[in-house]
């Protein structure tokens, strides 16, 4: 029998060293492969729900945000803006927002918000996928490419060529300065 403090254990760690070294390198020749199965950071974010921080909103400003490919307004209104929405009832289409694309807890709310110092729609014209202007000195959303006109809780003028209200998107306040829209109340 052989002397085991004799041994010669080169050729052992060669034998482990490559088998390491192979394994390292099969795992670094593979991690591009399994990293492109995952989906990219845009696709993330066109289904994705978006944060908003509305910490620095002051009333009468408007933020935009972007989900799903879409701008997102978000409008601190002020109680003069909030009186403008009623008095425009008489104007448009659909003064009590029955048929409005919205979350089913705002169906019936003129303000059209959770906070009716708030307001979250998307920022796209109904009639030609536009995007229509912030006009805070007329108390609406105007759209350049054909004439329609909302008010600021995004409901539609009568004789304007867009046929339905700003959509509002399922949105849910995760604090009083941070909004996740793209998500309601069920999956906050």
């Amino acid at each position: 029998m052989s002397d085991p403090s004799n041994v010669d254990k080169t050729r052992r760690n060669l034998v482990v060293g490559t088998a390491a070294a192979s394994g390292l390198a099969g795992l670094t020749a593979a991690w591009p492969f399994v990293e492109s199965m995952n989906p990219s950071e845009r696709a993330k974010a066109l289904g994705a729900p978006v944060e908003a921080d509305i910490s620095n909103l002051k009333p009468g400003q408007l933020l935009t945000v972007e989900w799903q490919g879409k701008p997102v307004w978000i409008l601190k209104r002020t109680p003069a803006m909030n009186d403008s929405i009623t008095k425009a009832d008489a104007a448009v289409v659909d003064p009590d927002v029955k048929t409005s694309k919205q979350p089913a807890d705002l169906k019936g709310k003129k303000l059209r918000a959770q906070k009716d110092d708030i307001f979250v729609a998307v920022g796209i014209c109904s009639h030609l996928g536009c995007s229509p202007k912030f006009q805070p000195d007329q108390d609406m959303f105007y759209c350049p490419c054909h004439g329609s006109k909302f008010d600021l809780a995004g409901r539609v003028y009568r004789s304007v060529p867009a046929p339905t209200n700003l959509e509002v998107p399922p949105h849910v306040y995760l604090s009083d300065t941070l909004i996740l829209i793209g998500a309601d109340k069920k999956e906050a």
